[in-house]
């Protein structure tokens, strides 16, 4: 084999450099990476996020809590007398009162924490007081309790000077807080208007069994999913409205006041009132969560649903009073 001519051996490290330039070109140019790219694409378009486990038993004991409140509530009205007799009603409100503000505090964490706390719990002071003790029975009281809450709270914190970035967050976060101890008070004043206990019996009762029977349902069959991160079942939300509503139908047969159909209604509002704020509840865990926020203690984040359902259904109860009973 003789070597090939010189000329022959240039052109072909022409060709071979030119070949390799083109090659250098198209990857500079980004044209080779091309498909990596388009792989990236199709595993963001195929990404479905983790679906949060239902834990059955923690279910099971929300459920117990749920019922444990409502038959409390419900019986407490129906001990309280007139005058100073309704002062143990008043008691057994505000330990309700202190372990919402507990939760919600915990779970929120808003700005100023303590501040936030201590204004919640005076607030509930001071409404429980409005509640029992004026002549006349009414509303007026405990609106002024809530707006000198809620100023005294939202002063507190910026005062402390950690609120003065989020000052939208604080005042919601204030205002939740305030409003839903002032709901609770609202119970105390239905004990003095007539027929008012029988108010409370049907909304607590529909309210109470609602978020029972959907804690419960979650346990059995936690389907269909609402939201992949949230651990709950759309079956549960509305089988509970659904039990509450009929739960308040049959005391409507029982209670001179009401009528199965107008109970029914009534049922129906105070008991969607309350899955709803449960679930409500659920969803801004999950939104902190996803925000990056440390998760609280346990027990404060899974009472905050019962209790802010039961918060939502007082006024309804207290509305059902002032249109249907008098």
């Amino acid at each position: 084999m003789f070597p090939a001519p010189e000329e022959t051996r240039q052109d072909r490290r022409s060709r071979r450099a030119d070949r390799d330039g083109d090659d250098t070109r198209r990857t500079r140019r980004g044209v080779e990476p091309e498909p990596e790219a388009e792989d990236d694409e199709f595993e963001d378009d195929d990404f479905e996020p983790a679906i949060a486990p239902v834990r059955r038993l923690l279910s099971l004991f929300i459920a117990g809590f749920s019922g444990l409140l409502a038959v409390g509530l419900i019986f407490g009205a129906q001990t309280a007398g007139v005058g100073s007799a309704r002062i143990p009603y008043a008691v057994v409100i505000f330990g309700v009162q202190v372990l919402f503000v507990l939760a919600w505090t915990m779970a929120m964490r808003p700005a100023g924490a303590k501040v936030v706390g201590a204004v919640g719990l005076l607030t509930a002071l001071v409404a429980d007081f409005a509640a029992v003790s004026p002549a006349s029975a009414g509303l007026g009281p405990l609106a002024l309790a809530a707006v000198a809450g809620f100023v005294a709270g939202f002063v507190g914190q910026m005062i402390t000077g950690a609120a003065r970035l989020r000052v939208t967050e604080t005042l919601g976060n204030t205002l939740l807080i305030v409003i839903g101890v002032v709901s609770f008070a609202t119970l105390v004043v239905l004990t003095r208007i007539p027929e008012g206990t029988q108010a409370i019996v049907i909304c607590l009762s529909a309210a109470g069994v609602a978020l029972l029977v959907a804690r419960l349902m979650d346990t059995i069959a936690p389907v269909p999913r609402i939201a992949a991160q949230v651990p709950r079942g759309s079956l549960g939300v509305v089988v509970g409205a659904m039990a509450g509503t009929l739960v308040a139908a049959i005391w409507g047969s029982y209670l001179f006041s009401f009528s199965p159909k107008s109970a029914a209604f009534i049922g129906l509002a105070a008991a969607g009132a309350a899955v709803l704020a449960d679930l409500a509840v659920g969803f801004a865990e999950v939104g902190r969560e996803l925000a990056g926020d440390a998760p609280t203690m346990w027990i404060a984040r899974h009472m905050q649903g019962p209790l802010g359902g039961f918060a939502l259904a007082a006024p309804v109860a207290y509305a059902v009073s002032v249109i249907f009973l008098t």
